[in-house]
């Protein structure tokens, strides 16, 4: 017994694209929400790895005493944190354009904002 397997044609990269995400034939079943999913978890992850080595000092609750967590501040793998905000948790929300310099959105909690709004992403 013999099967004839056919190749379908595409007409776009775009239909090539769509038929692989959403072919079930594929060993690697993706689907559209793997389509979103992967960057953004990707991208909390770089975001996390970066911040934890090298975020800047966190104004914790808007005293002006930083509180360093990173590792490049001499914490070790134990005590380094990415140190939350109440601006990051979600009191209210401190995006980089309403700062006045990436500095201050740092100090702010910066890369706390971006790891949580992209893990919620995915």
């Amino acid at each position: 017994m013999t099967a004839i397997l056919e190749r379908r044609k595409c007409e776009s990269l775009w239909g090539c694209f769509c038929n692989w995400i959403t072919s079930t034939e594929n060993r690697l079943y993706i689907r559209w929400f793997g389509v979103l999913m992967i960057p953004t978890l990707l991208t909390t992850t770089y975001v996390f790895i970066i911040a934890f080595i090298v975020a800047p000092l966190v104004d914790i609750d808007g005293t002006r005493e930083p509180v360093s967590g990173s590792l490049l501040y001499e914490n070790n793998i134990i005590s380094g944190a990415i140190i939350p905000t109440s601006t990051a948790i979600g009191l209210h929300f401190h995006p980089i354009w309403e700062a006045a310099s990436v500095d201050e959105w740092l100090y702010n909690g910066g890369p706390y904002e971006l790891i949580v709004l992209h893990f919620l992403l995915a």
